[in-house]
């Protein structure tokens, strides 16, 4: 049978352009990391079909909005709030994270005056149903009686209770990063005492020497705690370590009983669960965050990390992200952070 030459053109036209709409759909439906060239201490929050991220600035706190994580790079985003001179909290703006709690939008983010023993946490809110807008009000200082430096709080709503878990020192001077935690009355207020549940006291916590040789230093660093809960089981996952050293990894801290106030009821998992893969090259993996997939089904990290070693604290800090899987138990299973080369599908969509 001969085909006309007209409809032979518009066939081959068809099936081109279905193979291009093919490939396109394939592509939009993977990622490599890292989502962006560099942001240290990346969180992100869904609400309504949206991702608002956020990660470490410096001099001020930005969003980003979108529907996929794996499109940072082309989502919309605004600067919410630049700290005014002068002020407490007016340098070296660190680790900011957004909540939507109560119909409320609130970002916690740790602030000084330039000097780092000044460190503390502070707290925006925004009453508004957008939060790349200008309505954001300063709601001022949260801080435990004490009143300690403070970096990295994060909070989380347990048995209808609020807790915010943040890295302090336990007095005035530097040396050693606990990790905190301690009720809140509102989303903006602390309450009661804190309560230190975690130290740096296994030898992969313990990397990070500042001094020289002539003038040794050692800090030792808990530190960007994040709560994470399954099965009704509830964990903490933060970062050990300096920044500064290629060492820089995830250790797990499980509850074992209700109260997340009774600081033996946290127990530590000797090893760290995350850390670096010089075979991938993935150095200084830390500071995370968690998610779920639009769907619901998935439960994903992300977290920063450097491409080289040696590249510390600085800008070469890249968010990535990666599945999180379940073990039996109900504990977190992360495996080894992914190289960059590789292909990954994006986080289930809704449909």
């Amino acid at each position: 049978m001969m085909i006309n030459p007209l409809l032979k053109t518009n066939i081959f036209q068809y099936l081109s352009l279905c193979m291009l709409l093919s490939s396109s759909t394939l592509a939009a439906q993977q990622f490599q990391n890292p989502l962006l060239d560099s942001g240290a201490d990346p969180f992100s929050v869904y609400v309504d079909g949206y991702y608002y991220y956020t990660h470490t600035m410096g001099n001020r706190v930005v969003l980003w909005k979108t529907k996929n994580l794996a499109n940072l790079r082309e989502a919309e985003s605004k600067t919410i709030w630049t700290p005014p001179a002068g002020t407490m909290y007016s340098k070296n703006v660190w680790a900011p994270e957004i909540h939507y709690i109560n119909n409320t939008w609130y970002v916690y983010v740790a602030a000084d005056n330039g000097t780092n023993e000044n460190h503390r946490m502070y707290v925006l809110q925004n009453t508004s149903a957008n939060p790349l807008n200008d309505q954001w009000e300063f709601k001022g200082k949260l801080a435990a009686p004490s009143d300690k430096w403070a970096i990295d709080g994060n909070v989380f709503e347990y048995n209808n209770q609020l807790y915010m878990a943040w890295s302090g020192w336990e007095g005035d001077t530097n040396g050693q990063q606990d990790i905190f935690i301690a009720k809140m009355s509102d989303p903006t207020s602390l309450s009661g005492k804190r309560v230190k549940i975690s130290s740096p006291t296994y030898p992969w916590e313990r990397n990070g020497d500042l001094g020289t040789a002539g003038n040794p230093e050692q800090v030792f660093v808990n530190e960007g705690p994040q709560f994470l809960e399954h099965d009704g089981k509830l964990f903490i996952v933060f970062s050990a370590s300096g920044c500064w050293t290629d060492y820089y990894a995830l250790g797990l801290l499980s509850l074992e009983g209700t109260d997340p106030m009774d600081a033996s009821a946290w127990t530590k998992k000797e090893e760290p669960i995350f850390q670096q893969t010089p075979e991938n090259g993935v150095y200084a993996p830390g500071h995370n965050s968690f998610f779920k997939s639009p769907d619901g089904k998935e439960d994903w990290i992300l977290y920063h990390a450097n491409s080289n070693p040696g590249e510390g604290c600085g800008n070469k800090r890249a968010p990535r992200m990666q599945r999180l899987y379940w073990n039996e138990d109900s504990t977190p299973f992360i495996g080894t952070p992914l190289p960059t080369t590789v292909l990954l599908p994006i986080p289930s969509e809704k449909f």
